[in-house]
């Protein structure tokens, strides 16, 4: 395996109704599950987390896609969600949308950032294949 260059670690005790921090201490959060769930919402959630992360690492994604392009996309504002989706016999799935707002560029220029970026964003590979990601960008499904 390649060597990592940056490696986050995290431990969590009792699921998704415990605690979980990252072992720099950045992070420590109580982990409850949602009302919708059968929670009592007071906590964050996997979903929660999963959606922030997804949308900061596309967000510093399309800036730099648009770097190389000499493109400005720095100012990407994304909004994003991350659903449980029953898959029948007890199981579930994820699904995720992403709504991106890129103020200084056109409706082409923006949508073709979007699916580049799409195409190397570390969590968009991790999710390709294995969970359905809606794009829509300056408010056009991608």
């Amino acid at each position: 395996m390649t060597k990592a260059l940056y490696t986050a670690e995290a431990h969590v005790t009792g699921g998704r109704a415990g605690r979980g921090r990252t072992t720099d201490g950045r992070l420590d959060l109580q982990l409850r599950p949602p009302k919708e769930l059968g929670g009592d919402g007071e906590g964050a959630n996997p979903e929660q987390l999963f959606a922030i992360g997804y949308a900061a690492c596309f967000g510093a994604t399309l800036a730099l896609v648009g770097q190389r392009g000499n493109v400005k996309a720095d100012d990407a504002e994304i909004e994003s969600s991350v659903s449980l989706v029953p898959a029948g016999g007890g199981r579930f799935e994820l699904g995720v949308e992403l709504r991106i707002t890129l103020p200084s560029a056109d409706g082409a220029q923006a949508a073709e950032l979007a699916r580049t970026a799409r195409e190397v964003c570390p969590y968009s590979n991790a999710t390709r294949g294995n969970v359905e990601v809606a794009l829509t960008v300056n408010g056009v499904r991608v």
